[in-house]
């Protein structure tokens, strides 16, 4: 990936949208004492837009802006990590259905081996459904916002 003020610029503009809604629109998960977002939707978009390390590098930033500014930063460095995977995965050229199903995995799964570690089996398996919603609606918006995109020239 070049670093260039065209490939920044937009990069920048998603990372602070993506955060900013999902700051705004936040769903409290009680057992885990987490929360569900709209996060995923940004972090498909850019993958499926730009590509798998612009995917990555919004998915990192977005995912750990997130938690410190939301009061959650023993979650920030797993976010980091966790959604510049999910962000990597989608972005990957190919079967673009294969490859959203599996940043579904990355996400869905990375949540619940840190929540296991953190909370407990049962506390990772009750956040698993909001995981899985979160990620599935994010897939979903993420397509129909590129979709969108790519009918505007």
């Amino acid at each position: 990936m070049t670093l260039t003020t065209k490939k920044i610029a937009p990069l920048a503009i998603i990372s602070a949208l993506t955060l900013a809604i999902s700051l705004f629109l936040k769903i409290p998960m009680p057992l885990t004492k987490g929360v569900v977002t709209v996060l995923d939707a940004g972090i498909i978009l850019t993958a499926l837009r730009f590509g798998k390390a612009e995917g990555a590098v919004v998915g990192g930033i977005t995912g750990l802006l997130f938690d410190i500014l939301s009061g959650y930063p023993q979650w920030a460095f797993f976010s980091l990590l966790i959604h510049a995977g999910q962000g990597y995965v989608a972005g990957l050229k190919g079967a673009k259905t294969l490859f959203l199903a599996l940043s579904c995995v990355v996400m869905v799964g990375g949540y619940f081996l840190i929540s296991w570690l953190f909370y407990g089996l049962g506390a990772a398996l009750a956040d698993m459904p909001g995981n899985i919603i979160q990620a599935i609606f994010g897939v979903v918006v993420g397509i129909t916002l590129e979709r969108s995109l790519s009918r505007v020239k």
